[in-house]
């Protein structure tokens, strides 16, 4: 697996607990559809998550919000609507994006965006 892989799954982890941790509940990673794919799905105060996971080493190329363009929203948006229907989910979904940040002393720090887009 490339470098830059194996980071996106450990950044994925990284934030499943992070998330967990926070008294969301975790249903599942990876979710796919065709060409899209859901990072992580959670359940949170009646709310289903989808969440988005960006890995950055620092932000001098910007932040990991900036890395989820139209066509990777559109995307995941058809992945998430797919989930709802196979699931039958009939409350409120909400789309976030958690950025995992690595500085230079190998600390890790997150920043989720709630409700980052629909």
């Amino acid at each position: 697996m490339a470098e830059h892989n194996e980071k996106g799954k450990r950044a994925e982890e990284l934030v499943k607990d992070w998330l967990s941790g926070k008294g969301y509940t975790f249903r599942e990673a990876n979710y796919r559809h065709s060409h899209a794919e859901i990072d992580l799905i959670f359940e949170h105060k009646g709310l289903l998550v989808f969440v988005e996971v960006k890995f950055r080493s620092g932000t001098g190329f910007g932040y990991a919000e900036e890395f989820v363009d139209y066509t990777k929203r559109r995307l995941i948006i058809k992945a998430a609507d797919h989930y709802i229907h196979e699931k039958d989910w009939q409350k409120d979904i909400r789309f976030d994006i958690v950025g995992v940040y690595q500085d230079r002393n190998g600390n890790i720090n997150f920043r989720q965006f709630e409700d980052a887009f629909y």
